[in-house]
């Protein structure tokens, strides 16, 4: 084996902090001179003479904003397991399995995704494009 063919080491060793003048950090360390910081341990949230949490803004009970529920949405296609002449509400929705009692809470509405082919009265929140669908299949939008 020839010198250049040796692997190379490319990973150098670490700096010893606090061994003397000649290890590469000086008689300091890098730690500049004197001073709280230079000496032992200090707090994370040491910034000076006001310790961070009073530097940040008050904010008595704030908490984070509270999300709006946005109600489930089901297509018109959904509603086509009913019978004609049915008036289609919260309870039947959740008597035939179609939305759960964790989306009932937040309320239903249905859009005017795919067709309808039975007659129903609707009583939910209805799109527009719902509307018009349900009109034009025979059935009405009751008020919610």
């Amino acid at each position: 084996m020839k010198i250049h063919q040796l692997l190379k080491v490319t990973a150098r060793s670490k700096k010893r902090l606090g061994q003397g003048v000649g290890s590469g950090k000086g008689k300091t360390a890098g730690r500049g001179t004197k001073g709280q910081k230079a000496r032992g341990k200090i707090p994370v949230g040491f910034t000076g003479s006001l310790p961070l949490y009073k530097k940040l803004p008050l904010r008595r009970g704030k908490g984070n904003p509270k999300v709006q529920a946005k109600p489930k949405l089901l297509s018109l296609s959904q509603l086509n397991t009913f019978k004609a002449n049915l008036v289609v509400d919260i309870a039947k929705l959740l008597e035939a399995k179609i939305v759960s009692d964790k989306d009932a809470k937040n309320g239903i509405k249905v859009l005017g995704n795919g067709e309808i082919k039975t007659a129903l009265t609707v009583n939910l929140l209805t799109s527009n494009a719902a509307r018009v669908k349900i009109e034009k299949a025979g059935g009405k939008v009751g008020n919610v």
